[in-house]
């Protein structure tokens, strides 16, 4: 059976997954002054409260201008036709916060294919690689995680899948996918999940 009719609820990372990666995240770092070698949240996230508020604004500014500029990427949209076309939930995961995360898929012409109670983003859940969000999901649709996929190009979305009991796509355009092992199946473009 085709994995499009077998899997009912569609979860899927937004940035560098429904839409083309423009995130330089080293330069963002840069900008918040934060160490290299930690991802962004995670060193916000080790800040005093006042201080790491005051980063979250910054960030939050950086995200707006990127999101004004998003794309959608190859496939996106026949894929999200076909979803659509059948008794499919759909839902967003993303570690961007929600305000920029709509104005993201408003700028991709993404919007009409979510509702915004299934956007959830770091306001909403403790972010991947943590799986809450994607428990939070099954828990709005009533869904079973043996029905459920997880689509993300970055190892965070492959193991908050993991953690959450839930089959993953892992979408890496380059072909090279050095996350591949944690991964169930690994595309290059969406629209090639409709063959898998």
């Amino acid at each position: 059976m085709k994995l499009l009719h077998s899997k009912k609820n569609w979860i899927f990372d937004m940035d560098g997954t429904l839409t083309l990666a423009m995130h330089d995240f080293s330069s963002i770092k840069q900008e918040l002054g934060l160490p290299g070698h930690l991802d962004i949240l995670t060193g916000i996230g080790l800040l005093p409260k006042e201080e790491a508020e005051e980063k979250h604004k910054k960030l939050n500014a950086i995200e707006l201008k990127i999101a004004k500029q998003a794309q959608a990427s190859p496939g996106t949209h026949d894929l999200l036709r076909k979803i659509r076309e059948g008794a499919n939930q759909l839902g967003i995961l993303t570690r961007n916060c929600f305000e920029n995360a709509v104005e993201t898929l408003h700028a991709a012409d993404l919007i009409r294919y979510f509702s915004q109670e299934t956007i959830l983003c770091r306001e909403h859940a403790e972010p991947k690689p943590s799986p809450e969000g994607i428990f939070k999901l099954l828990r709005i649709w009533n869904a079973d995680p043996k029905e459920t996929l997880m689509i993300g190009d970055y190892i965070y979305d492959l193991d908050a899948g993991k953690s959450a009991g839930v089959e993953t796509v892992y979408i890496d355009p380059t072909g090279n996918f050095p996350f591949k092992e944690h991964a169930t199946y690994s595309v290059k473009r969406l629209d090639e999940i409709l063959s898998l």
